[in-house]
């Protein structure tokens, strides 16, 4: 008569507390080494872009003074103002000067080639023209004013994009390897 699975052993069973011998082997040294070489290469990717940036952010041309920072803050503060209390002119000063804000710290950072802002300052000349159209002709289609708007953003934002290129690349140049 055969006996049940649970009461057969195998005879290659090891003892629970000896771990398996090791054996020397070249292709798996080989391997780990490869696999080793991949991780780094990954990792290398990896920190690159989540670190798209090089050296120190440009310095102010207001010197030490936050000149930029408070513009944004202060415009928010008068948008919100401006905004509870139905106030036009309140609301208009606040879009304006926190706009002043961001465009300097953006235009600057964008510049020097520390990080691009093309998106962002292309749509802001977009707008502006839109604005400036669109008070001046007072078109009863808005939809025409597409037909501008849309070709000065594409345009403004290859030449943003081409001269952030050229000083990016200035700058990694002018950084020493790490």
């Amino acid at each position: 008569m055969a006996t049940p699975k649970a009461a057969r052993r195998s005879r290659k069973r090891r003892s629970a507390g000896k771990a398996p011998r090791a054996v020397a082997s070249q292709r798996r040294e080989r391997s780990e080494q490869t696999a080793l070489r991949e991780q780094r290469g990954v990792r290398a990717r990896r920190q690159a872009r989540s670190d798209p940036t090089y050296g120190q952010r440009p310095p102010s041309p207001f010197g030490g003074l936050p000149v930029s920072e408070v513009a944004i803050f202060a415009g928010a503060v008068a948008l919100l103002v401006g905004w509870l209390n139905r106030s036009g002119f309140t609301l208009v000063v606040g879009v304006v000067v926190c706009a002043l804000g961001v465009i300097e710290v953006t235009a600057r950072e964008h510049f020097s080639g520390y990080r691009s802002h093309s998106t962002l300052l292309a749509a802001i000349l977009a707008v502006a023209v839109e604005t400036g159209l669109g008070l001046l002709l007072h078109p009863s289609n808005r939809l025409l004013l597409l037909i501008v708007v849309v070709p000065v953003f594409a345009l403004a934002f290859k030449g943003l994009r081409d001269r952030f290129t050229v000083a990016r690349q200035a700058r990694v140049r002018a950084i020493p390897p790490a």
